[in-house]
C-alpha cells in the first residue's frame, strides 16, 4: 500500500508531462535500486530504461495509426546468478488518463509488481528462468509502451509467455478475462497456482466480441510478439474507473493482498516451470475455463469440451427421440406436440425481448435512460418483472385457449422436453461454432436430463408432488446456482460500461436484451410449471403491479441516474475541449477561424441534465459537420466519432496558443506521372491527432507509418494518433498519393489536432470557469487544443 500511495501522490501521470516521464519514473527507479540492494546473492538485478520510438496500426475503435516517441519504460530483470535463456514477463503501466489518479489503472498493478520483486528478490531459492518486470509509461495512449518493448527491447526476444494486470473497475477481485490465444499450459499454471482463483472463458469471449469499448497490452503482446500470456483485471466498481474518485484509499488492502497472493505464485510457478522453456511445444489447442464460486477454478482442453458436448448432446437427442417413439403408433402425435411446444417457447422468448425492448426504447424516448445506473435494482423491477410477466403470460394464453383440454402433467412433461430440446440444439450449435462457452450449455442440457431420469417414475405415478418439487429444484441447483453467479459477474463488468459507451448505443436497451436473456436461461426448465399448476395468476399480477409501480416511478423522474455520494460516486462523464479551429485554402490563407468549448457527455443521455444547471449548454450550441473536412473539422483525441449522436460547441473567446502545433510539406517529388512522394513535419504537444483525407479522385497508396499500408477509419478518413515523451525531435513522415492529372484543388486535406493535456497550456480561464459550473455528480475532464486543416 505505500507504493500504491506514493504514485497516486504523485498526481496524474499523463504521457508527456514531468510526472510521468520524470517523478514516476524516478520513484519507480528508487524503490528498485533499494530492492537491489537488499536482494540476496541467488538472484541478478538488470534495471533499463527504455525510450522507443515507432508506429503501428490497429483496428480498435474502427482502426487508426498510432505513432509514438520517446516515451519511457521502465525495464526490470530478476534472473538466477548464471543467467537464464528464458523469460516470464509481468506487465502494468504507470501513466494514467489525464485529470484522474489512476490508482486502479494501474498503480495498484506496479505497487504490487514492486512488492512482488522485492519478495522473490528477498528469496534464497533461485528461479530456473528469468521474471522480467515491465512498468510501462505509455498504456493509456492506446498500449504504445508495450509496442515499443515488445518489438524493439533486446529482452523481449528472451518472454516464453506473461501477466498482463489491468483494471476496468476500482478494486475487488481480479478477473483472468484473456488468456492464449492456445496455449493451454498457461491456464493449467493459474489453476495449480493461484490461491484465489477467479476466471471466465465467458468474459473472454464477451471481451474478445468487441462489445466493450476497451483494450490492453494484451492484444500488443499477442499481435507484435506472438507470445502468450494471461490477462487480469480488477471489475468491481467500475464506476470511477477512468475518474478523479479513482484514489488509492478505494482500494481495499484485501485486494492488494489478494491480488500479490496470486501473482507471486502464478510467477514463480512459471519462472520453475520446465514447460515454460519449451512452451513452443505445448501451445496448441483452446482452453475451457471457469471458476466455481471462486473456490477453484475447472480446466480443461477445448477439444475434450467438444467431444464432451456433442456426447451430451447426443444423449439427449436420444433420450428426446426414444420419448416420441414411444408407444410407436402414436409417434407422429408425439413429434408434432414436441414440435408445438418447441415452437411456442421460442415464440414466447421472441415476445418477451420484443416487449421488453419496446418498453427500453419508450424510457429513451422519454429522456429517462440510466434511471437504474445509480439504483440497479430498478433495472431488475422495470424490465425483469416485465420480462417474467410476459413469458407467463403467452404461456397461460396458450394453457387457456391452445391447451384447453389437455392434461396437464402432459402439457408439463412436454414442455419440459421442448426446453432441453432447445438447449440441446444450441449446444451442437455453440459447440460446433468452436466457442467454449458452450459449457453452459452442457450444463443446462446434462443436469436438467439426469433430474428428469431421476424423477420420472415418481412425477409419472403421482404428478407435481412436493417430493418431486423437492428433488425438481435439487437436481437444478447446480446449473441455476452456477448462472446466478455468472450473472452477477456479468452485470458486474457491463453496467458501468453503459456510463461510458457514448451516445449513439441505447444502454437501456442493452441492458434490458441482458436482462431478457438471463430471464430465459432462468426460467426455461420453469415454463413447464405453468402448465402443472392450477393457476399462475397471482404471480402475473404481482409481477405487473411491480412493473406498472416502477415503470410510473422512472417515467417521473424520482430515480436520478448519478450519485455524488462520497463513499459511492457514480458520475455523468463529460468531456470538454476549449478548441481553436482554423480553416486554410490550398494557399495557406485562414478562409475561417473559431473558437469555443467543444463538448461531449460520454453516456445515452448527453448533455440533457445539465442543461438546467448551465443552461447556456443546451441544443441551440450543436455544431454543424464541416464537410469539407476529415472528422467533420473536430479535434478527436481518438477516432470514437461513431459513439456521438450530436456535436455542441459552447463559443468563447479565441484560445492563445503558447505553443502551437504545425506541420509541413518538406520534400515533395514526382514518382511517377501521377504519384507523388511528400516527406512531412509536425512540431507539437506531447498528443496530437492527425486526420488525413485524399481529395476527390485522390488515394493514399503507401505511408512511413505502421506496415506501410494506410488504415482508414469508420467513415474512411485516415486517423493518426501521435504522442511523445520528453525531448522528442520534430515529428518526420513521408506519405504517397495517388492523384490525377489535372487537381488544382489539391491533392489531400489534411488537419493537424494539439492537445494540451498538462501544464499551464492545459485550462484556459474560461474552461475553468465553465467547468466550475458543473454540478458535483459530474466528472468533468477538460483541457485545450487546437485544430488547423491544411490542403496541400
Amino acid at each position: 500500500r505505500g507504493y500504491l500511495d506514493n504514485i497516486t501522490a504523485i498526481g496524474p501521470r499523463t504521457v508527456g508531462s514531468p510526472e510521468n516521464e520524470v517523478l514516476a519514473v524516478n520513484y519507480l527507479l528508487e524503490q528498485i535500486r533499494g530492492i537491489e540492494r537488499e536482494s540476496t546473492d541467488a538472484h541478478k538485478i538488470s534495471v533499463d530504461i527504455q525510450r522507443p520510438t515507432g508506429s503501428f496500426s490497429i483496428d480498435f475503435l474502427g482502426g487508426f495509426t498510432s505513432c509514438y516517441a520517446n516515451i519511457t519504460n521502465v525495464v526490470v530483470k530478476l534472473e538466477p546468478r548464471n543467467g537464464a535463456e528464458h523469460a516470464v514477463l509481468s506487465n502494468c503501466h504507470f501513466d494514467s488518463v489525464p485529470n484522474t489518479p489512476g490508482a486502479s489503472d494501474d498503480a495498484v498493478s506496479c505497487a504490487v509488481m514492486l512488492e512482488i520483486l522485492n519478495t522473490l528478490s528477498k528469496s534464497s531459492e533461485s528461479l530456473q528462468h528469468a521474471v522480467i518486470f515491465l512498468f510501462n509509461g505509455a498504456e493509456e495512449n492506446i498500449l504504445q509502451a508495450s509496442h515499443g518493448f515488445i518489438t524493439q527491447h533486446e529482452w523481449a526476444k528472451s518472454i516464453r509467455a506473461f501477466i498482463n494486470l489491468e483494471a476496468a473497475g476500482v478494486g475487488g477481485k481480479e478477473l483472468v478475462f484473456q488468456t492464449g490465444p492456445e496455449n493451454p499450459w498457461l491456464v493449467q499454471a493459474y489453476v495449480v497456482a493461484a490461491k484465489h482463483p477467479f476466471a471466465s472463458v465467458v468474459a473472454q469471449e464477451i471481451f474478445q466480441s468487441g462489445i466493450i469499448p476497451a483494450d490492453t497490452d494484451f492484444r500488443i503482446y499477442r499481435d507484435f510478439g506472438n507470445v502468450p500470456g494471461i490477462d487480469l483485471a480488477f471489475i468491481e466498481n467500475g464506476y470511477i474507473y477512468h475518474t478523479k474518485y479513482d484514489t488509492s484509499d478505494r482500494i481495499l488492502t484485501d485486494s492488494i493482498q489478494r491480488a500479490g497472493d496470486n501473482i507471486l505464485a502464478v510467477l514463480k510457478y512459471l519462472a520453475t516451470s520446465e514447460k515454460l522453456a519449451k512452451s513452443f511445444e505445448y501451445r496448441h489447442g483452446n482452453v475451457v475455463f471457469f471458476d466455481i464460486l471462486g473456490l477453484f477454478v475447472l480446466a480443461y482442453p477445448a477439444r475434450v469440451g467438444t467431444i464432451m458436448n456433442y456426447i451430451t448432446s447426443a444423449i439427449a437427442f436420444f433420450y428426446l427421440s426414444k420419448k416420441v417413439l414411444q408407444p410407436k403408433p402414436r409417434a407422429v402425435h408425439n413429434l408434432k406436440k414436441l414440435l408445438t411446444a418447441f415452437g411456442l417457447t421460442l415464440a414466447s422468448w421472441v415476445c418477451t425481448l420484443v416487449a421488453v425492448l419496446m418498453v427500453a426504447m419508450f424510457i429513451s424516448f422519454i429522456g429517462r435512460a440510466l434511471s437504474w445506473y445509480t439504483h440497479f435494482y430498478v433495472s431488475v423491477s422495470l424490465y425483469g418483472t416485465a420480462a417474467a410477466a410476459k413469458l407467463i403470460l403467452v404461456h397461460m394464453l396458450a394453457k387457456k385457449f391452445f391447451y384447453k383440454n389437455v392434461n396437464e402433467q402432459f402439457l408439463g412433461d412436454v414442455f419440459f422436453d421442448a426446453s432441453l430440446m432447445i438447449w440441446s440444439i444450441v449446444l451442437a450449435v455453440m459447440t460446433q461454432m468452436g466457442l467454449c462457452s458452450a459449457f453452459i450449455c452442457t450444463l443446462w442440457v446434462a443436469f436438467p436430463l439426469l433430474t428428469k431420469l431421476m424423477i420420472h417414475k415418481e412425477f409419472s405415478q403421482k404428478g407435481a408432488t412436493m417430493k418431486f418439487i423437492a428433488m425438481y429444484m435439487l437436481g437444478m441447483f447446480v446449473p441455476y446456482l452456477y448462472m446466478l453467479y455468472l450473472s452477477w459477474t456479468v452485470f458486474e463488468m457491463f453496467t458501468p460500461v453503459m456510463g461510458r459507451s457514448g451516445s449513439e448505443i441505447p444502454p437501456d436497451m442493452v441492458l434490458a436484451g441482458f436482462i431478457v436473456i438471463f430471464t430465459v436461461i432462468l426460467s426455461s426448465y420453469f415454463i413447464n410449471f405453468i402448465y402443472l399448476v392450477k393457476s399462475t395468476k397471482t404471480t402475473l399480477v404481482t409481477l405487473t403491479t411491480v412493473f406498472v409501480v416502477t415503470l410510473i416511478l422512472v417515467c417521473s423522474g424520482i430515480f436520478f441516474p448519478y450519485s455524488s455520494d462520497a463513499a459511492n460516486p457514480k458520475p455523468k462523464r463529460v468531456f470538454l475541449q476549449h478548441t481553436s479551429r482554423r480553416f486554410h485554402d490550398l494557399d495557406g490563407n485562414v478562409v475561417k477561424s473559431d473558437s469555443g468549448i467543444w463538448i461531449n457527455g460520454f453516456d445515452y443521455n448527453g448533455i440533457s441534465h445539465i442543461t438546467p444547471h448551465v443552461p447556456e449548454i443546451n441544443d441551440t450550441i450543436r455544431t454543424p459537420c464541416e464537410e469539407q473536412a476529415p472528422f467533420c473539422g473536430l479535434p478527436w483525441i481518438l477516432p470514437v466519432h461513431f459513439m456521438f449522436r450530436f456535436q455542441r460547441m459552447f463559443r468563447v473567446a479565441d484560445l492563445h496558443r503558447r505553443k502551437p502545433a504545425a506541420v509541413a510539406v518538406f520534400h515533395t517529388t514526382r514518382i511517377l506521372r501521377a504519384k507523388f512522394h511528400s516527406t512531412l513535419e509536425a512540431v507539437s504537444p506531447s498528443h496530437m491527432s492527425l486526420y488525413v483525407r485524399p481529395r476527390a479522385g485522390s488515394a493514399l497508396s503507401r505511408w512511413s507509418l505502421g506496415d506501410g499500408m494506410p488504415v482508414a477509419s469508420l467513415g474512411g478518413d485516415y486517423f493518426v494518433f501521435y504522442s511523445r515523451g520528453l525531448h522528442a525531435a520534430p515529428w518526420h513522415f513521408w506519405v504517397e498519393l495517388m492523384a490525377p492529372e489535372k487537381h488544382s484543388d489539391g491533392i489531400v486535406s489534411l488537419a493537424i489536432a494539439a492537445h494540451y493535456f498538462f501544464g499551464e497550456d492545459q485550462k484556459s480561464p474560461q474552461l475553468y470557469a465553465l467547468l466550475e459550473r458543473f454540478p458535483n455528480w459530474t466528472f468533468s475532464s477538460g483541457w485545450s487544443c487546437t485544430y488547423d486543416l491544411f490542403v496541400f
